[in-house]
């Protein structure tokens, strides 16, 4: 079993950019897949963004496909989420997340980190 845990979080104004990270501990290595979904308040939990721990191929939700970027550093056994272009919209709590596969659905998600408040102000 891993643990995630994310961090990085915080209140930035419309525009500003912001890097979230979430440190994996435990079973770390080749063949999994680490995602980020965010939360809003009354809203179900959604698909940002998804990477092989290879590094290669991620995957982006529509609404921040160039916007943002995901990568890992297998040397920390860390993944990214690098947030550019904030929007009031993007305000919500962002979850780090194991799978053993590609994909934007969060069942296919088995680890879950506790969480990041990203808030952005317009």
């Amino acid at each position: 079993q891993v643990q995630l845990v994310e961090s990085g979080g915080g209140l930035v104004q419309a525009g500003d950019s912001l890097r979230l990270s979430c440190a994996a501990s435990g079973s770390t290595g080749s063949g999994y897949v680490f995602g980020w979904f965010r939360q809003a308040p009354g809203t179900q939990r959604e698909f940002v963004a998804a990477i092989p721990w290879s590094g290669r191929n991620p995957i982006y939700a529509d609404s921040v496909n160039g916007r943002f970027i995901i990568s890992s550093d297998n040397a920390k056994d860390t993944v990214y989420l690098q947030m550019n272009t904030l929007k009031p919209e993007d305000t919500a709590v962002y979850y780090c997340a194991r799978s053993y596969r590609l994909s934007s659905i969060s069942r296919h998600y088995v680890d879950w980190g506790q969480g990041t408040q990203v808030t952005v102000s317009s």
